[in-house]
């Protein structure tokens, strides 16, 4: 990798305007190779250099790929006057501002969530052409059981609602009861609402929604409600496969 500016180096991180970072450097807080560093213009090579800032390790990254566990009662978006965001849970980070989610889920839906800075990586993962699957894991209100026998229509046909018809979709039933079940719902669209327009066009009301996977990517079990990760090479590198990256 060639070799770029220090003050660049750490603005592409989310330490500031090119400005800021001038000033982080002149205020001999940066570290180059354990050595302090207090000319902005510096060059380095972020592949072998070892930078620290206020004696914290940075690793540069061209981009950065999370999954979120969203909670209930945030928004998908990166500002918002009214309501939290899911960008808020991120505000730790230095670089967060760079960042945003891709695709959305309603205020009321929690679960997967994909959160990046790379825009043509997001933008095929939301595209309708590469048709990357979203999973849900729903509970319905009254005894779905009579779904089952639909289930291959679904798939082959999807379903027409009141002004378009969905494109085919899969439904698994989880476990039925006189009051509610429990579903998995597979879609390969994003249209806005779309399950709980499937769901209460079939006539059983969606009460919970969660995410649980988008295209080869399952939600880690083990993050709790609002927490987050690091996407791992191999989660990335599946996800390109799937929309030709």
């Amino acid at each position: 990798m060639e070799k770029i500016r220090l003050d660049k180096f750490l603005s592409d991180l989310g330490f500031g305007s090119r400005k800021e970072t001038k000033k982080l450097v002149k205020q001999k807080r940066v570290k180059v190779n354990d050595a302090v560093v207090n000319n902005p213009s510096f060059h380095l090579n972020p592949e072998k250099d070892a930078v620290s800032v206020d004696e914290q390790p940075v690793q540069y990254k061209k981009h950065h790929y999370y999954m979120l566990n969203k909670p209930s009662g945030y928004i998908t978006a990166t500002e918002d006057r009214d309501y939290p965001t899911v960008m808020e849970i991120f505000a730790d980070l230095p670089f967060y501002r760079k960042l945003f989610p891709i695709g959305r889920l309603d205020m009321d839906t929690e679960g997967l969530l994909i959160i990046t800075d790379d825009g043509q990586f997001a933008h095929r993962i939301s595209h309708p052409k590469w048709e990357v699957e979203k999973e849900y894991f729903a509970v319905v209100e009254g005894d779905a059981s009579g779904l089952e026998k639909e289930r291959e229509r679904f798939e082959r046909e999807g379903l027409q609602l009141k002004d378009y018809r969905t494109k085919p979709f899969k439904l698994q039933l989880v476990e039925t009861s006189p009051d509610r079940s429990k579903i998995k719902i597979t879609v390969s669209e994003g249209k806005h609402h779309i399950v709980k327009r499937i769901m209460e066009r079939l006539g059983y009301p969606v009460l919970y929604l969660k995410r649980v996977r988008i295209g080869s990517l399952q939600l880690d079990e083990g993050l709790e409600t609002g927490q987050y990760r690091e996407l791992t090479e191999e989660e990335v590198e599946k996800l390109k496969k799937q929309v030709n990256l």
